[in-house]
């Protein structure tokens, strides 16, 4: 019997995944995610009231690198990638795209958005970075392509542990955070907040906006879902 599968999604090989129906709009979703997720990095860092613990972690190993956050984000996708293989984590279009497009993606609206002035508008800023992180994590895993790096490493654990993604991630976020810590990362009150606080938003959201798969593959997936 397969490991249950948290909240509907499926643990499909990348052909599955293709074949799974629905694919021009489940596309449109991941690419539409990653570069909501990509904003919502910005917005996190350019609040300046801490970035999320994966950023803390880009940030600090970006210390000790010539290297821009973006290809830092990359570096760190790859690395990732290696603790699938003992989850027996499928990966798919939507590992390859968050790998590779993430960082890019990342580093354009850090060209284009500036720190704002002022504590409110910097609260708002990582405010709504936290939210929008959410949303656009539920976008592209729920599109049911394959999850980011860092994901599939949240989802992975989820179906072999049976612990629901809200604690998974919590606990992931938390021991990011102290590495990048170690490795000279700042962070702040914000990166608590989005330690605590995205894990929750992610489930809520993930709920809604995973994308329902052809009939044969959708009865396999909600025999498995808890």
């Amino acid at each position: 019997m397969k490991p249950a599968s948290p909240i509907g999604l499926a643990n499909l090989g990348p052909l599955a995944q293709l074949k799974a129906g629905r694919l021009p709009e489940r596309v449109l979703r991941l690419l539409a995610g990653l570069w909501l997720y990509g904003l919502a990095i910005a917005l996190m860092i350019e609040g300046a009231v801490g970035a999320s613990p994966w950023d803390v972690f880009h940030l600090g190993v970006s210390h000790h690198l010539p290297l821009s956050f973006g290809t830092v984000m990359i570096l760190a996708a790859v690395g990732v990638l290696l603790a699938w293989v003992p989850l027996r984590q499928m990966p798919g279009l939507g590992t390859l795209a968050n790998t590779l497009l993430l960082g890019p993606f990342a580093d354009l609206n850090l060209a284009w958005l500036a720190t704002p002035e002022g504590l409110p508008l910097r609260c708002a800023y990582l405010l709504a970075g936290v939210v929008l992180c959410a949303v656009a994590t539920a976008l592209y895993i729920g599109a049911q392509l394959g999850p980011g790096p860092r994901d599939g490493l949240m989802t992975g654990l989820a179906r072999r542990t049976g612990w629901s993604i809200r604690r998974i991630r919590t606990l992931i976020e938390v021991t990011v955070l102290a590495i990048g810590v170690l490795l000279g990362g700042v962070a702040g009150v914000g990166t608590l907040v989005f330690a605590f606080g995205v894990g929750p938003l992610t489930q809520f959201f993930l709920r809604h906006l995973v994308v329902r798969l052809d009939a044969p593959v959708a009865v396999a997936v909600e025999g498995e879902t808890r």
